[in-house]
């Protein structure tokens, strides 16, 4: 919310909401809402504002005071078609909204819970690779859209590779020369989150089934033939036995207490320990082997609820309350690393030295040269653009047969370039601007020759047409059509149908995806456009087609969102080619205003209004990284922190580490809610 970024949160909160305040936020509603929120039976997005009646009733619905302050700030109501507020209307209707809903938060804010949830398989891998030192991963995982080759992710050099050689994850040729662990048992299936991303707590649960599949899961790890001193860094000082003769119970427990400590990312208790030791020393005792039975206590491990759930401790108080260092450490390195803390992040923690936000930041700064930093790349960023959507695009072979080659498709490049945009953004600590709008890019020969009249500057390295290790070299973009991830071929293709372009799916994607603010689903009644154009329709452009579309009181709402944002980017055909008319010869016009005050007549123009709202876009990206590393909905408490977190962006000139850096160091990120009342302020 862009607007909210010209009051500190301090100076919001001390803003008298006097009953003349009261008076104008009523009269508004009166004047401007009403009509269609609660006047003559109409209840409009479930809002009726019609029922409120005075400041106390608005004031003790947060949500409905965020959906609000939303739906002003994005200039989406009033509707384009009822009476306007002038803009200093607006923004003393936002000014005191905006302390009404600060008031109503109070000092004490209940976050949404993060509730218990079991690690999904990218994390389960990445868990057990690091908690063994594997050199070879257990799972060849599909999540992972792009392979590295070479070792070209080095984010301590600061600098991103000028070549790099890259594989692509579908059709699975990529996947083969993966060295993993052989005969280990299948991870049970995860879901995804519709809108959201995959470790979120109500996807991933753990039922009776499930838990005898990661004890099946955890022993096949510890039995594979890979599983060898070769292959597990941590053999020596955990599965070898001691010296012949030497009472092997001490190594046993001062072992499983290191082992366990890192497992389960908090101090092993004595309790604990007893259990397992015990466990160890009677299999000894028995005549199973040192190494076996230490197998056995570790495969245990990894299958105990204490490994596979991530969790906070409860307290005692209702309420927020902060979280603890181990909770901390664990938050960090689920967010960046997608795995359990190492060693020195989990030392600082058990001696309370992360409550120190200077120790915090200096972790984060290792963490962010850290070559598991990969991780974070290989999952953010393809959920967060959505990028899965491109594994099912299928373009009509006989309209664009160029998107096809030999038994692949286009998309399998397509799909790298905005990931190593995104990479390049990171590790360079660029501004998060070049997502939008970059003077560089990543591309192979084929996808170089795919753009056309959009082709980068400098040249491409010959070949990489395959699929197992796939060249991309680093080109500046001199055309501003090009650059960035919204014009991307890979969002175009995504974003289209086999035959042509969707301008309200790109719309729609645009609106969720670079601002957070996604639209309401369609009515079920509303059939989509065909595919091709029906009869008398030949002549028409796409926004002459769905015109219809606008003309329902129901849509025209979301239409005024959505329209001018999918209609600027109508110059890329369905497979993400530049074209200045449709296939009847008609003229493309992209013409449109963002926000209702940024006019554009082309693409660039497009990128320059939503650079204008930058602010905006930066509060979006805080949305999706602190959802994504507090695995839940954003709700209304959480709203001051992303303010909070823009406005220090923005001094730090939106670089993308910095904007990580007050991610990790808001408020929510270091808050936890009790589990009997922390269900309250969440976002349905």
């Amino acid at each position: 919310m862009f607007h909210r970024l010209a009051l500190p949160i301090a100076v919001l909160a001390t803003l008298p909401v006097a009953a003349k305040d009261a008076g104008g936020i009523l009269e508004v509603f009166q004047n401007h809402c009403v009509q269609c929120h609660g006047q003559d039976g109409k209840v409009k997005g479930k809002v009726n504002l019609l029922a409120v009646d005075h400041l106390d009733t608005l004031g003790k619905d947060a949500e409905l005071l965020t959906k609000i302050i939303d739906a002003i700030d994005f200039e989406e109501m009033p509707p384009e078609d009822e009476p306007q507020l002038n803009p200093g209307q607006r923004e003393r209707f936002l000014r005191d909204l905006e302390a009404l809903l600060d008031r109503s938060l109070g000092d004490r804010k209940t976050y949404p819970l993060t509730p218990i949830r079991r690690m999904n398989r990218f994390q389960y891998d990445n868990a057990v690779v690091d908690l063994f030192e594997l050199n070879r991963v257990v799972f060849s995982l599909p999540e992972r859209m792009m392979r590295g080759h070479g070792n070209y992710f080095r984010p301590e050099t600061g600098q991103m590779a000028a070549t790099v050689s890259v594989g692509s994850r579908p059709l699975g040729k990529s996947q083969m020369i993966e060295p993993r662990l052989a005969g280990v048992a299948p991870f049970p299936q995860d879901l995804r989150a519709e809108h959201g991303f995959d470790n979120r707590g109500d996807h991933l649960s753990l039922s009776p089934l499930l838990m005898e599949s990661f004890l099946k899961l955890g022993q096949s790890v510890v039995a594979s033939h890979d599983f060898s001193p070769r292959n597990v860094g941590i053999w020596q000082w955990f599965f070898a036995p001691p010296p012949a003769g030497e009472d092997t119970r001490p190594a046993v427990r001062s072992r499983l207490e290191r082992f366990l400590t890192r497992a389960f990312r908090r101090p092993a208790t004595p309790e604990l320990l007893d259990r397992y030791a015990g466990f160890v020393d009677r299999r000894i005792a028995d005549g199973v082997p040192y190494t076996e039975a230490m197998k056995e206590a570790a495969a245990a491990a990894i299958s105990s609820p204490r490994f596979l759930y991530l969790y906070d401790g409860s307290h005692a108080e209702d309420g927020a309350s902060p979280v603890t260092g181990v909770e901390l450490a664990s938050r960090l390195s689920f967010f960046l690393w997608g795995s359990i803390p190492d060693e020195e992040l989990l030392d600082l923690a058990i001696a309370g030295d992360l409550s120190e936000p200077a120790v915090v930041e200096a972790q984060l700064a290792r963490m962010l040269r850290d070559r598991k930093l990969k991780r974070f790349c290989d999952s953010f960023p393809s959920q967060w653009l959505q990028l899965e959507r491109i594994i099912s695009s299928t373009p009509n072979r006989e309209k664009f047969p160029a998107f096809y080659f030999s038994k692949y498709r286009t998309s399998m490049h397509m799909m790298l370039e905005p990931l190593l945009i995104f990479e390049t953004v990171l590790i360079e600590n660029r501004a998060i601007t070049q997502l939008i709008d970059s003077d560089f890019t990543y591309r192979s020969a084929r996808l170089q020759s795919t753009y056309k009249e959009l082709t980068a500057g400098g040249e491409t390295s010959k070949g990489g047409g395959g699929v197992t290790a796939i060249k991309f070299n680093r080109l500046p973009v001199t055309d501003r059509r090009s650059g960035g991830v919204i014009t991307n071929a890979a969002v175009m293709t995504m974003t289209s149908g086999p035959e042509r372009s969707k301008p309200i799916t790109r719309g729609a994607w645009i609106a969720g995806v670079i601002f957070n603010n996604p639209p309401e689903p369609p009515p079920a009644d509303v059939p989509p456009l065909d595919e091709k154009p029906g009869a008398g329709e030949e002549n028409l452009t796409l926004r002459e087609r769905l015109s219809a579309h606008r003309e329902r009181a129901d849509c025209r709402g979301c239409h005024e969102q959505i329209d001018p944002l999918g209609f600027a980017l109508e110059n890329y055909d369905a497979v993400g080619n530049w074209r200045r008319q449709y296939d009847n010869g008609r003229a493309v016009d992209v013409a449109g205003t963002l926000f209702r005050k940024h006019r554009f007549g082309n693409v660039v123009e497009f990128k320059e209004a939503i650079l204008a709202e930058k602010d905006r876009f930066t509060r979006a990206l805080a949305g999706h990284l602190l959802s994504f590393a507090l695995a839940r909905d954003l709700g209304p408490a959480d709203q001051p922190a992303l303010d909070e977190i823009t406005r220090r962006t923005a001094a730090d000139e939106y670089r993308m580490q910095d904007l990580l850096r007050h991610v990790v160091l808001s408020e929510p990120f270091h808050t936890k809610s009790n589990p009997r009342t922390g269900s309250s302020g969440s976002t349905p």
